[in-house]
Formats: C-alpha cells, sequence, structure tokens
C-alpha cells in the first residue's frame, strides 16, 4: 500500500469529510473505497485555477479534451471493482491526471495505469512519484491493446468510453476476475463483466458520461 498522503488548507480534514459525507449519501457503502478518497488530496491533480473546486462532485477539465471524473464516478467504480474484497493486480485504461490511479493504489496491491497523450502521462507519473505512490506503474501506450505483457488482473477499470465491450481486454481478466468500464457512444452505459471458470457474466448498471476511448497514441 502507498504512503499515506496529508494535506492543509484547501485539503484540509473538514474539506475532505465533506465529500466522503456526500459520497455515502449518494450512496457509497464500501469503507476502505471511502477511506482511500479522504486520503488522496484531488486538488494536486486539477489546474490550479480550478483547485477551490476539487472538492465539488464535479468532473473537471484537465486540458487535452480529458477531464477528471467526478468524485462519485470514481469511488463507484471501485467499489464495483473491489466487491467488498481486496484487490491484487489493477489494470486503469485512461490515466489521464493520474487521480484515480493514485485512489486505486491505497485499495491495490499494484496498479498498471496506461495514458495514450504524452503529456497527461509525464504529469500523472510525476505527481504520483511526488506523492510517493510506489505501487502504481505508469505506461505511455495504446489501451485499447490493454497491457498483455502483465495480464492476467484481478480487475480492470477504464476512464473512457468504448463504442462495445472490449474482448481483448476482457481475455486480459484473471479467472475471478471484475472489470468496470463505460460503454456506448451518444448514450452511454456503465457495465461491469464478471470472469470465472464458466466464461464472463456482464452486467449493465447506471448511465454514465465519459470522454471516448481512442486509439493510438497522441
Amino acid at each position: 500500500m502507498s504512503t499515506r498522503v496529508n494535506g492543509i488548507g484547501m485539503t484540509s480534514q473538514r474539506t475532505r469529510a465533506r465529500l466522503i459525507e456526500r459520497l455515502r449519501e449518494q450512496g457509497i457503502k464500501d469503507e476502505a473505497v471511502l477511506a482511500a478518497m479522504f486520503e488522496v488530496p484531488r486538488h494536486l491533480f486539477v489546474d490550479e485555477a480550478l483547485a477551490s473546486r476539487a472538492y465539488d462532485d464535479v468532473s473537471l477539465p484537465i486540458n487535452y479534451n480529458q477531464t477528471i471524473s467526478q468524485p462519485y464516478i470514481v469511488a463507484r467504480m471501485i467499489e464495483v471493482l473491489r466487491a467488498a474484497s481486496p484487490l491484487g493486480r489493477v489494470l486503469e485504461i485512461g490515466t489521464g491526471c493520474g487521480y484515480q490511479a493514485a485512489v486505486l493504489a491505497q485499495v491495490a496491491r499494484e496498479v498498471y495505469t496506461v495514458e495514450r497523450i504524452k503529456p497527461l502521462y509525464e504529469r500523472a507519473r510525476k505527481q504520483l512519484s511526488d506523492l510517493k505512490i510506489r505501487n502504481v506503474s505508469v505506461r505511455y501506450a495504446d489501451g485499447t491493446a490493454g497491457l498483455p505483457e502483465t495480464a492476467p488482473f484481478d480487475g480492470i477499470i477504464m476512464a473512457a468510453a468504448a463504442p462495445a465491450l472490449s474482448a481483448v481486454l476482457r481475455e486480459q481478466l484473471a479467472v475471478g476476475g471484475r472489470m468496470v468500464l463505460p460503454v456506448g457512444t451518444q448514450e452511454q452505459w456503465l457495465y461491469l463483466v464478471e470472469r470465472d471458470a464458466r466464461g464472463f457474466r456482464e452486467t449493465q448498471l447506471e448511465p454514465v458520461k465519459f470522454v471516448p476511448l481512442l486509439m493510438g497514441k497522441a
């Protein structure tokens, strides 16, 4: 697990505690996820001009037509991924600013995260390093291919909407593993994919809004 991250001012305990209370009110029940959300200083992952909104439950722009997901969605996806059980090796598609990877680092043994936009990759890698989060490996790569060289994964989480459920990523799930991802173009839904000895089970969860998953490196 990563080093505990403490902050001052913007990230005072009271400010973060209000966010956690809002997440509870919205139905997040996993105490490990709530503790992880409390630990990670979200204001360090957004532009300084937006820092005053860092603990609002909203998505915020992070340049390159990308966003940092709203805290509820981060908490919800990780809660579904965990299913109240410890996570081993996790793959995140779409590092963005690195915030979700930092939260995942609190609840997983090791996190591999893939980003296709080079400046975001470099920024996230530096930020996670500055926070001394040691159990996250940031890769500059095309996330649509997953990360076959480090598969299988106990969990896969995607921070961009794929047009359809990915067979490539599904095959990188370990037996007993879970994948949480937004799917769709105009209308997007959050899906849970579970793998067991018999095969795969897919569950549609709730409507969401994400940036689209794109191929290739930028």
